[in-house]
């Protein structure tokens, strides 16, 4: 190798490309503050309703979009639905003050990757960006309850239409979990990240991707979200 010459493994990375969509001033400004000392984010965007947070993401297209839900003009939950729809590349992470029940499942049904309180700490709102930008999904344990409540007062009336997209339809098991992929999609439905997986079955964090992308095969899933609901409707079934 030449000397003074970068191989492509030592290459940086691009930066996150982030839109901040918020109807505060205070709340946009300190966000972007806060990911713009961080040498791997760069915000490209800020967005003061639904309508500038969808215009701003088609023109931008963003890796992550931080999406507030209550905005003037057009409502996050319905910004969240036509990016996700247009843009299947960006990633919605919606950080809010509203955590009822049926706001956070109508965000993930929306399309929504990861969900944040607003009271978040500073290090779970950095380490959830860079976990969507590996591809993966993110709900606290809190909400995912709320979201596996949600889906459970569903099934249980019948209203499988209003399940999100590929669960009403979609199989327990295409082909069968080994013991393995069963206590890793057990540790995904109680909301752990691939990091914190691996720590409690002593495996790396790439090993436990790989098992992921594996499970979500088997089980028809494109997310971690739906993993996590069809454990909890395999538990129901069983």
């Amino acid at each position: 190798m030449i000397l003074g010459m970068t191989s492509p493994a030592e290459a940086p990375q691009p930066a996150i490309r982030i839109v901040i969509a918020d109807d505060q001033a205070l709340v946009r400004r300190g966000a972007a503050l806060l990911l713009s000392m961080e040498s791997d984010m760069e915000v490209v965007g800020q967005a003061c309703n639904g309508v500038e947070a969808v215009e701003l993401t088609q023109l931008l297209h963003p890796d992550v979009v931080l999406m507030d839900l209550h905005m003037p003009l057009k409502g996050g939950v319905l910004a969240t639905r036509e990016i996700t729809r247009a843009l299947p590349q960006t990633q919605v992470l919606v950080l809010t003050t509203l955590d009822d029940d049926e706001t956070v499942f109508e965000a993930v049904r929306a399309g929504a990757q990861a969900y944040l309180l607003k009271d978040a700490s500073e290090n779970e709102l950095l380490e959830t960006i860079r976990a969507l930008k590996r591809g993966e999904s993110r709900l606290t344990p809190q909400i995912a309850r709320k979201v596996m409540d949600q889906f459970r007062r569903l099934a249980q009336s019948g209203q499988s239409e209003s399940l999100p997209a590929g669960l009403a339809t979609a199989p327990l098991a295409a082909e069968a979990l080994n013991e393995k992929e069963e206590k890793v999609l057990e540790l995904i439905a109680e909301g752990m990240s691939n990091r914190q997986i691996g720590s409690a079955l002593f495996l790396a964090e790439g090993t436990v991707k790989n098992y992921v992308s594996r499970i979500m095969d088997k089980l028809h899933a494109s997310t971690r979200t739906e993993l996590a609901m069809l454990s909890q409707r395999q538990r129901q079934a069983e």
